[in-house]
């Protein structure tokens, strides 16, 4: 049973912001890591099931330029299952652009995160829930805190590929 696709939707609810890009760096300390935004963040957090095992979720995200920003983290307590969680998550996702979705990967991990082969960057086409065409460039990393993995995912949602967007937008991921 996926739960991860309804926490994403949750993230695509959130109140939109303003149309312009105009970048700001946010620290989000819970979750070890400042990002960069092109408008203020709404969060929520949520449990959600990951990789058979409950996990607090949480989010932030807003909307600007027709496009959907968001970055999601959890703590995971048994770091064996990283690997698992990772792919788990990414095939949540995906199956949320519909069975007909396509995907790409190629190899991902900034500066502190753990050298695993399923931490990775994704460009994908699909379908919105209301059919509409949906572009998705989608990353997901972990790293080592404490005896727990947190593990983490940042997402952009446009109509059409938008590749300097999301480029813009991973290269503003810092971990703490």
């Amino acid at each position: 049973m996926h739960k991860i696709p309804i926490a994403v939707l949750g993230v695509l609810g959130l109140a939109a912001c303003s149309p312009a890009l105009n970048w700001r760096s946010v620290p989000w300390p819970e979750a070890a890591i400042t990002i960069t935004l092109p408008c203020k963040p709404d969060r929520a957090t949520r449990m959600v099931e990951l990789a058979g095992a409950p996990v607090e979720l949480s989010m932030a995200g807003c909307e600007a330029d027709g496009a959907m920003f968001a970055v999601s983290h959890a703590a995971l307590a048994d770091p064996a299952q990283v690997g698992a969680a990772l792919t788990h998550w990414r095939a949540a996702v995906l199956a949320n652009l519909g069975s007909g979705a396509t995907a790409t990967d190629t190899a991902y991990a900034p500066p502190g995160a753990l050298p695993l082969p399923q931490s990775v960057r994704t460009v994908a086409r699909g379908q919105r829930p209301d059919g509409g065409a949906v572009s998705a460039q989608a990353v997901w990393f972990a790293r080592a805190v404490g005896p727990k993995v947190r593990l983490y995912h940042a997402v952009v949602y446009t109509d059409k590929p938008r590749p300097e967007v999301a480029d813009a937008f991973f290269a503003g991921l810092a971990l703490q």
